[in-house]
């Protein structure tokens, strides 16, 4: 056996994922997946990826799965491109002495009232907030806080059960769905974030320990929820917004203790009036965004994180650079997915740089206003904002998702799903 580890702890089901391990070989590693189901991840047999069954949610089986591999080789690092594992990650890398973020500064950064309590600390602006642990509670703090709110859980991500509300019944639902595990991906709650709701445009800032690698403007569906069907780079802000959006994420980074590996700083800017936090999430971003910003600027953002997590951090180098928009193929209907069909024909536009299906064919569709709605994506690039976005669209428009109805459904055609609304 040749090559160091780069562990992983767990996965991403679909895009960065399986880009981690290949970033891992780019630099002569050997990746190796720690996981309670690998066969959750395609990709590790497509891949041939090296694995080994372990209770993830156990830091000390972590940590003696790491102390296993050692007797066989050198740990050159522990990550994940998870956000539910990145603490447990950063822990198991700290007792092997590997360069890792700090692991209470993650943990509390993901609790989302822990993180708003120290960002308001700080004096970052954001909305105003309240916890509730019953829907009666939320009803209660939303009334104080005037409407309209948005109601979320105090731990998640995607914008699984992210509720805007305008009216104490809209409240008292949000509340109960996000108490009632309503997405598998969802840990159960028992805390919700009850917020004013930020208005203007929505940005996120992409980051590579405390350097803002660029803006990202971002496009979401239709109230009352939060789906990102939608991203643009870099977002067209202007020399000042740019500064604006980057200097306050990273004050908020600064505000919690973070500032090393990736980071995704999402925020609500319109002017008059400074640019308001929305959430900091300490891990790249998802929605393959860092694979648009590689075809935009040449930095690959994972990477980045693959090779500091080693210990061989590189210096950011931009390209001369376009601009890239990614657009979501979103399921809008309940049943089994058969087919995704025009891939072939999107991928042939120019200036499309990818085509991806993110929902394995056969798979069970149950549409439940987040991430885990998006079937595929594609992925363009041109010299102009306008010019990109325009063939992301036609690109878009060109996939139709075939549906299968659920059993207990009537009877019908197969559904075709394209261009998200």
């Amino acid at each position: 056996m040749t090559g160091e580890w780069l562990v992983l702890v767990e996965s991403n089901t679909t895009g960065s994922g399986r880009l981690f391990c290949s970033s891992a070989r780019q630099l002569g590693l050997r990746p190796v997946v720690l996981a309670r189901d690998p066969a959750r991840y395609p990709y590790v047999a497509a891949d041939d990826i090296d694995y080994r069954v372990t209770d993830t949610t156990s830091g000390p089986a972590v940590l003696a799965a790491c102390h296993a591999l050692a007797e066989a080789a050198p740990i050159a690092g522990v990550t994940s491109s998870s956000e539910y594992f990145i603490a447990t990650a950063a822990e198991a890398a700290r007792a092997l002495g590997r360069p890792h973020p700090v692991p209470e500064a993650v943990r509390a950064c993901r609790d989302k009232l822990a993180q708003r309590i120290a960002l308001s600390q700080a004096g970052v602006p954001g909305p105003a907030f309240a916890a509730a642990r019953t829907p009666a509670e939320a009803a209660a703090a939303a009334a104080r806080l005037g409407y309209p709110v948005v109601v979320k859980p105090a731990s998640g991500t995607g914008s699984i059960a992210v509720r805007l509300c305008r009216d104490q019944a809209q409240v008292r639902a949000a509340a109960a769905y996000a108490y009632g595990d309503p997405d598998p991906a969802l840990p159960p709650q028992h805390t919700v974030l009850v917020e004013e709701y930020l208005t203007g445009a929505e940005y996120s800032a992409e980051l590579i320990d405390d350097q803002v690698v660029g803006i990202t403007a971002k496009l979401l569906g239709g109230e009352p929820y939060f789906v990102e069907i939608g991203h643009d780079f870099p977002a067209p802000l202007g020399e000042a917004g740019t500064r604006a959006v980057g200097e306050t994420a990273v004050a908020a980074l600064r505000a919690l203790g973070l500032g090393w590996g990736g980071a995704h700083v999402e925020l609500r800017f319109s002017l008059p009036g400074p640019p308001r936090l929305v959430e900091v999430n300490p891990r790249l971003a998802g929605g393959m965004i860092p694979r648009a910003i590689q075809a935009a600027t040449g930095i690959d953002m994972i990477f980045h994180v693959v090779a500091a997590a080693a210990g061989r951090p590189a210096p950011l180098r931009r390209e001369p650079g376009g601009c890239a928009s990614i657009r979501f193929l979103v399921a809008r209907e309940e049943g089994t997915l058969i087919e995704v069909g025009g891939v072939a024909e999107a991928q042939e536009l120019p200036g499309v740089v990818e085509v991806g299906v993110t929902a394995p064919l056969g798979q069970p569709v149950v549409p439940r206003h987040s991430f885990r709605d998006r079937l595929g994506y594609v992925i363009a690039s041109a010299a102009g904002h306008a010019e990109a976005a325009r063939i992301a669209e036609a690109a878009l428009a060109l996939l139709t998702a075939r549906i299968a109805p659920a059993p207990s459904a009537p009877s019908a055609p197969a559904a075709t799903a394209g261009h998200p609304a």
